[in-house]
């Protein structure tokens, strides 16, 4: 029976998980079936259950997975001495190597959490509301130091993160400029967009 293959640092379910991201991108949750899965890792589809419980289970890993990192980067950028601009700009950036670096995953955590269950789903709501309060505040208390144009902060963060999620455009561009290139045109176009 064949072996699902692992790198260094990396667990079957690991390598499981990155290969449900890519065939939830390629198909969506709902038509991606657990045989197809199976395929693309090289076993069959029983040998799946020996890692995981369910096609539910991997998009709950998914989608917490990337919010917990998002969480954990704005926890880190909220503590830190940087003015608000600065904080955004780590914060920008953070969003946009992501998106590049991990496309699929976040991609689904971003189109695909709808089809979470409760009490999931539930939670994954509260975090992705919060996360985008806490993102507000960083703009408001640049408004209230003058660095930021006076803007509705939760308006502010809803073009932000859209602007950031039209990175799918760029994966799927035949012409496209470097993941670098694309990074610092990006936070040209959207930090001086904010500054005062």
């Amino acid at each position: 029976m064949a072996r699902i293959r692992t790198g260094k640092d990396g667990s079957r379910k690991d390598v499981i998980v990155k290969a449900a991201a890519a065939l939830f991108h390629e198909k969506g949750y709902k038509a991606a079936s657990m045989r197809d899965l199976a395929e693309s890792v090289g076993v069959e589809a029983a040998s799946l259950y020996n890692h995981i419980r369910s096609k539910t289970e991997l998009l709950h890993d998914i989608c917490f997975n990337v919010a917990n990192l998002f969480w954990e980067h704005i926890s880190k950028v909220e503590t830190s001495d940087a003015k608000p601009i600065e904080k955004l700009e780590t914060l920008l950036r953070f969003h946009i190597r992501q998106m590049i670096e991990n496309f699929q995953e976040v991609y689904i955590s971003d189109r695909e959490w709808r089809y979470l269950a409760d009490p999931y789903l539930s939670n994954f709501q509260n975090q992705r509301r919060n996360y985008r309060k806490r993102f507000a505040v960083i703009i408001e208390q640049g408004i209230a130091d003058g660095e930021i144009n006076k803007i509705d902060a939760s308006t502010a963060v809803l073009i932000v993160l859209h602007a950031v999620s039209g990175i799918e455009s760029w994966h799927r561009s035949k012409h496209k400029i470097s993941g670098e290139e694309l990074e610092e045109n990006m936070i040209t176009i959207l930090i001086d967009g904010l500054k005062k």
